[in-house]
C-alpha cells in the first residue's frame, strides 16, 4: 500500500519544491528591492530648502520621477511629531521570504537529508544528527551575531569592529559547514544562516523598535532616539549581507564551486567580493550627493577578487589521453561516432546513475535503464554530470572525472 503511494508523494514534494521556489524568489525580490531603495533613498536625501519643512522636522528629501508621476519622499529627523492614520509598514517581505525559504528547505534538504545533507566522503552521520546540526547553524550565527552587535556595537568605532569581527564568525562558519555537510549543502546552509539573521533583526529589533516610537507619539511621550539607531544599523547590515547571501544561494548550483577541495574558501572570496560591491553602490549614493566621484575603488576591489577566484577554480590543462571509465578500464575510449561509444556510456550510468533513475525509482522523472532512455535525456546527462557536475548528487556513486569525460565526449560527438 504504502509503495503504491510513494511515486504520488514524490510528485507532490516536487510541487512542492516548484510553488514554493517561485513563491521564495518573488518575496525576495520584494524584499531586496525594497531594502536597495531604502539605503538607497537614506543616502541620497538632501537638506530641503523649504524652511516650512524644517519646520515640520524634516531633515532630508529627494525629488524623483517613475512611471510618468513625480515623487517628493521626505524623511524626518528622529520622528514626525503626529503619527498619519494610514501607515505602511515594511516587514512582511522579510518574514515572507524567510518563512517559503525555510520551506523549501525544510521540504527539499530536511526531508531528504541523507542525500541533499550528507556526503559519507566529507563527513559521515546520521541524517537525523545532519539534519539538526542545519537548523543549529540557522539559530547559532543568529545568537552569536545578535551577542556581538550587543556587546562591541555599542564601542568607540564598533561598526568596523562589529564588521570584522562577523566576517571572521562568517568564515569560520563556511569553514565549518564544508567539513560537515556535503558541499552543495554546506553553501546553502552558510547563505540561510545569514538570511535568517537578516529576518531576525527585522523581527526583533527593526519593527520593534518603530512600533515603540509609534506608541511614543501617539501618547505624547518623548521619543527615544536609540530605537532608530539600532534600526539603522540592522538595515545597514542587511543590506551588506544581501549579495553574500545571494550568491551563497546561487553557487550551490554550480558543482565546480562547491565540489572543489577548498570550496569554504572559493565561498568566503565569491560574498566577499559581493560584500565589497555592494559597499561601492552604498558609498556612490552618498558620493553622488556631495558632488564627489565615485568610489570605484570597492567595485574594482569587488571585481579582483572575483578575477581571482575565476582564474583559481580554472581546470587544469589535461594531456591528450584515452579515458578508461571504470566499466571498461581495459579499453580506451572511442573517440568514432555516437553509438560506437554507447555502451561504454550505458556501462557508466548503468554503475553511476541508474540506482535513482529506473523505473522504479524515476528522480525528477528521469529514467535511464535502458540505452534508449539514456540517449533520450541525454542532454540532461550532459548538464547534470559534465557541465554543472551536479549529479550524481554530492558524487555519491563516486563517478570519476574520466567518466565525466568520456560522457562529454560522446554528447559532442553528435552535436
Amino acid at each position: 500500500m504504502f509503495a503504491d503511494l510513494a511515486p504520488w508523494l514524490n510528485y507532490a514534494l516536487e510541487w512542492a519544491n516548484l510553488l514554493l521556489r517561485w513563491a521564495h524568489v518573488v518575496v525576495a525580490i520584494a524584499w531586496i528591492g525594497s531594502s536597495f531603495y531604502f539605503v538607497w533613498l537614506d543616502n541620497s536625501l538632501t537638506p530641503p530648502p523649504d524652511p516650512a519643512l524644517k519646520d515640520k522636522g524634516v531633515g532630508g528629501e529627494l525629488w524623483a520621477v517613475h512611471g510618468g508621476g513625480f515623487y517628493n519622499p521626505q524623511k524626518y529627523l528622529g520622528a514626525p511629531k503626529k503619527v498619519p492614520s494610514h501607515l505602511h509598514w515594511f516587514y512582511w517581505e522579510s518574514y515572507s521570504t524567510w518563512l517559503t525559504g525555510f520551506a523549501l528547505f525544510t521540504v527539499l534538504y530536511l526531508f531528504n537529508a541523507g542525500t541533499f545533507l550528507i556526503d559519507k566522503s566529507v563527513y559521515n552521520w546520521t541524517p537525523m544528527a545532519a539534519a539538526t546540526s542545519a537548523l543549529l547553524f540557522l539559530v547559532g550565527f543568529w545568537v552569536v551575531y545578535d551577542l556581538i552587535c550587543r556587546t562591541l556595537g555599542r564601542k568607540p568605532g564598533g561598526d568596523k569592529l562589529v564588521g570584522a569581527v562577523l566576517f571572521g564568525v562568517v568564515v569560520f562558519a563556511a569553514w565549518a559547514a564544508a567539513q560537515l555537510f556535503a558541499g552543495r549543502a554546506a553553501f546553502l546552509l552558510v547563505g540561510a544562516m545569514m538570511a535568517t539573521t537578516m529576518s531576525a533583526n527585522v523581527f526583533f529589533w527593526i519593527i520593534p523598535g518603530q512600533r515603540t516610537v509609534v506608541e511614543c507619539i501617539k501618547n505624547g511621550q518623548p521619543v527615544d532616539p536609540v530605537h532608530g539607531q539600532r534600526g539603522k544599523q540592522r538595515s545597514v547590515h542587511n543590506t551588506y549581507f544581501t549579495m553574500p547571501v545571494l550568491i551563497a544561494m546561487l553557487s550551490n548550483h554550480y558543482g565546480w564551486v562547491y565540489s572543489h577541495d577548498h570550496n569554504w574558501l572559493a565561498l568566503v572570496l565569491l560574498m566577499l567580493a559581493g560584500a565589497l560591491i555592494r559597499h561601492f553602490f552604498v558609498a556612490r549614493h552618498k558620493t553622488e550627493v556631495a558632488g564627489k566621484p565615485a568610489p570605484w575603488g570597492w567595485a574594482a576591489a569587488g571585481a579582483a577578487v572575483l578575477l581571482g577566484v575565476v582564474i583559481w577554480l580554472a581546470p587544469a590543462p589535461k594531456p591528450a589521453a584515452s579515458v578508461t571509465p571504470a566499466a571498461s578500464a581495459s579499453a580506451p575510449v572511442a573517440a568514432g561516432p555516437k553509438d560506437e561509444m554507447l555502451p561504454q556510456v550505458t556501462a557508466v550510468i548503468q554503475q553511476r546513475c541508474v540506482m535513482c533513475h529506473n523505473a522504479e525509482t524515476s528522480n525528477k522523472g528521469v529514467m535511464l535503464h535502458t540505452p534508449a532512455l539514456i540517449t533520450q535525456h541525454q542532454q540532461q546527462i550532459y548538464q547534470q554530470a559534465v557541465m554543472l557536475r551536479a549529479m550524481p548528487m554530492n558524487n555519491a556513486t563516486r563517478i570519476t572525472e574520466e567518466e565525466r569525460e568520456l560522457l562529454g565526449k560522446w554528447y559532442q560527438a553528435a552535436h
